[in-house]
Formats: C-alpha cells, structure tokens, sequence
C-alpha cells in the first residue's frame, strides 16, 4: 500500500470511531484503522508506525495521555503525529495534551469537517517538515542535521521532543526574522485562530535549557515574540 496515508484511530466508543473513519476516508482520501484501547494502539503503532494518529484520551488498559508519553519516547514512534481527541476541555488539559508532545488537540462534541481539515493541516506540516529545506545548520555550538533528526552542542547530542525539535527547525529556518507567538503556533503547533500561548513561552524556556551555550542564540522579542540570531 504504498503511498497511502494510514491513519490510526484510537477511540472506545464503536459509533464515534467509525464515523471518523467514514469521515476521513471519504473526504480525505485516507486509510483507518480503528483501535478501541490503549494497549491496542501501542502494539498497532509498534507493529506498523502510522502516518498519524487521533487518540482519545479516557482509554480502557491505558490512557491516552499515557499511550502518547510512551509514543513519543520510542525512536520508531516519536515523530508520528498525534491529534488528541478528548471530552477534557479546560486549558490545564490542552496545554498539558501540547506538552506531551500531541500535534493538536479536538475536544468533543466536534465537526467532522474540522477535524478532517485538521488531519490535512497536520500532514501538511509533516510533509514540510520532511522536505529537507533546511538540512544542516552549523554555528559556533549549535549543529542540527534536521534530516538526520540528531542536535549537538559543542559536541555533546541534546536530546528534544517533538515538538522542541520543530521549534528550533522553524526558528532556524527563518533566523534572524522575528517570530510572533501566534506564528509558532499556527506553523508548529498548526493552530489557525486565537488560542494560549503559554506553552509556547514553556517550549521556549525547555528548548533554551537544553541547548546551553546556544540557548541565548534564540532571544527574545519583547512585545513580539522569538528571534533565531547567528
């Protein structure tokens, strides 16, 4: 099946998973399997990577906080793109769902409309991110080979999430430019409309942290937002 975009539901609930799958293969052109726990959507995911995955979050064996934590610390899943699909609607659980590393975050009741649309958005940006435009860069501490998925400092590997790696693609990408938060948020996180920007400034903080010596290479904008600067 090569060329098929597969796309791994993970939901409980038989009538809501199956209208997903309806939804997307019929709007979207995309392949759906369904899952109906936690469990079950790691071994699929350990099985055969999907090219994205929705996951509900009140999952039987595991929940999907946890099935996203364990994702996202195995080599071979860590860049799957995840949707979060949840009835938890407060902020704490948005930006808590954003911190484990979720690509975007749908709260129910939703539109099947929307979240096909924000399927594509987020295959969209996995296809950028996978075009190679800025392979290497090389500065005084920084190396990054954003193809090869691998950063050093002076020398030493840093370990980023997701999320903290296409952050600083994004940034070098478009260095010495500044970068409003609500541009991260649209580009990295792929939000279109008005949403907290909190976790922006916490991915930040976590990414500067990490890159020690090159951390004050990504300065801060007051008033603005972030700037990458040689």
């Amino acid at each position: 099946m090569a060329g098929i975009t597969r796309i791994l539901v993970v939901e409980d609930e038989t009538d809501i998973a199956e209208l997903i799958k309806h939804a997307l293969e019929r709007s979207a052109g995309l392949s759906v399997s369904i899952v109906a726990s936690g469990d079950a959507a790691l071994k699929a995911a350990a099985d055969a990577p999907p090219d994205l995955m929705i996951l509900d979050l009140n999952l039987p064996v595991l929940s999907g906080s946890e099935v996203c934590r364990i994702l996202r610390a195995r080599p071979a899943t860590a860049q799957v793109p995840i949707i979060m699909l949840t009835a938890r609607t407060s902020e704490a659980d948005r930006v808590s769902g954003l911190d484990l590393g979720a690509d975007d975050y749908i709260t129910k009741p939703f539109s099947l409309k929307e979240l096909a649309a924000r399927v594509r958005a987020v295959l969209r940006r996995r296809g950028r991110a996978d075009d190679g435009a800025a392979a290497v860069y090389e500065g005084a501490h920084l190396r990054a080979d954003f193809e090869a998925v691998a950063v050093h400092v002076d020398g030493d590997p840093v370990k980023l999430t997701r999320r903290e790696f296409e952050l600083l693609k994004f940034l070098v990408e478009n260095r010495n430019r500044v970068m409003s938060r609500d541009r991260l948020l649209e580009r990295v996180w792929g939000y279109d409309r008005d949403v907290e920007t909190r976790s922006v400034d916490v991915h930040v903080g976590r990414l500067r942290a990490k890159l020690g010596a090159a951390g004050p290479q990504i300065e801060t904008v007051v008033g603005l937002g972030y700037r990458f600067v040689e």
